[in-house]
């Protein structure tokens, strides 16, 4: 198939520097270079790292940036033969997800020895490391096109996941992959997730997908807490009308006096470390998923809180093209159960892309979409 016709330019969200307000810019599209494939943006997330990045509180961000590191689009042109990693060929034309992480060396001992490509030190980030001026650019969803650079793990969207499945998921999803992997969860485990965002939410999702006997969560706002009912959680808590010595009572009455196997942290709160802790049962397994950034500091009594309970804690950083691939086979077997769509709040164009952050700062929406 042809490649179709490549506009001259487009038009991005950028944020100039941290503390500023995004604004439209302009950029012409440059000739791809080969491995390189040109993606008309479809619709693209805005997460919490993306409120993060804009408060200056990542490091290693290169400003000015074009946001987005979760998009969906479709393949306009390619400059050679491309392919999936099942081997299908990437043509124009075609609706695609892709990992947002590009230029993991596969070399280094993260990679090669211990397994743990997301610590990679030479990995790149679509959205979050791809500076706006430099070469070729494009490297964010907050545009109307972008460049997936060659080497990109691009995934065709599987029959029955529409863009609106895949980005209502989000990053979330694979995010909440790893922590589910990670947690080893066993038919008929009671499961704690902290959190109630798209990370929390989806790990609340495949808590029960993998057969636990019972999922709680603890979160707000109250919209979110309804997104965790209608998936089917067994238990809900509003973290911001309760006390931590109300929600011990309330979870502990609901567990028959004892705390859930299993806690996994989406909440992003340092205070929530403590008592997920504290919760948890003795032997328990906790998973921390949620602490994408330096929050501060907290107090945890090393022979009370780990080693009298002989708790297993296991932090969770990023995903890989594993769960990307698995979150999408989780969407098109049981998306008409969950309804991951259902989690778009609000779709925002690229002049909305400041109120966009706004929103999610303020937890006013469970997903926020840009449509460029």
């Amino acid at each position: 198939m042809e490649n179709m016709s490549i506009p001259h330019h487009t038009r991005a969200s950028v944020i100039p520097e941290p503390h500023s307000h995004p604004v439209i810019q302009t950029y012409p599209i440059p000739q791809l270079a080969p491995g390189e494939a040109l993606l008309r943006v479809v619709a693209s997330e805005v997460c919490g790292t993306d409120v993060h990045l804009k408060e200056g509180r990542l490091s290693g961000v290169p400003f000015p940036l074009i946001p987005g590191h979760v998009s969906v689009g479709e393949i306009v042109a390619v400059s050679s033969p491309l392919y999936s990693p099942e081997g299908t060929a990437i043509l124009p034309g075609m609706q695609v997800a892709f990992l947002d992480v590009f230029d993991t060396c596969h070399h280094c001992l993260y990679c090669t020895v211990w397994k743990t490509s997301t610590r990679c030190p030479h990995r790149k980030v679509y959205g979050i490391t791809v500076g706006a001026n430099e070469t070729p650019g494009l490297g964010g969803g907050w545009s109307e096109y972008m460049i997936l650079r060659a080497g990109t793990l691009i995934l065709p969207l599987a029959p029955k996941v529409t863009p609106d499945i895949w980005i209502g998921a989000g990053c979330g999803l694979p995010t909440a992959m790893h922590a589910i992997e990670l947690a080893s969860i066993r038919i008929g485990d009671r499961v704690l997730i902290q959190g109630s965002g798209p990370v929390g939410l989806s790990a609340c999702a495949l808590a029960l997908l993998s057969g636990a006997g019972w999922v709680g969560v603890i979160g707000a706002p109250a919209e979110r807490l309804a997104e965790a009912q209608r998936m089917g959680a067994d238990f809900t808590i509003d973290v911001t009308a309760t006390t931590p010595q109300e929600r011990r009572e309330r979870l502990y009455e609901a567990l028959n006096g004892y705390g859930p196997d299993i806690v996994i942290e989406a909440s992003g709160s340092t205070a929530a470390i403590q008592e997920g802790c504290e919760l948890i049962r003795d032997c328990g397994r906790y998973v921390v998923v949620g602490q994408y950034t330096d929050n501060g500091s907290i107090s945890l009594n090393p022979h009370l809180h780990i080693n009298k309970k002989h708790l297993s804690i296991q932090g969770c950083w990023g995903c890989d093209f594993s769960h990307v691939f698995r979150a999408m086979q989780t969407l098109d077997r049981f998306n008409e159960r969950i309804r991951w769509d259902k989690f778009i709040s609000h779709r925002y164009s690229l002049e909305e892309t400041g109120q966009a952050l706004i929103d999610v700062e303020q937890r006013s929406v469970v997903k926020a979409v840009i449509i460029p």
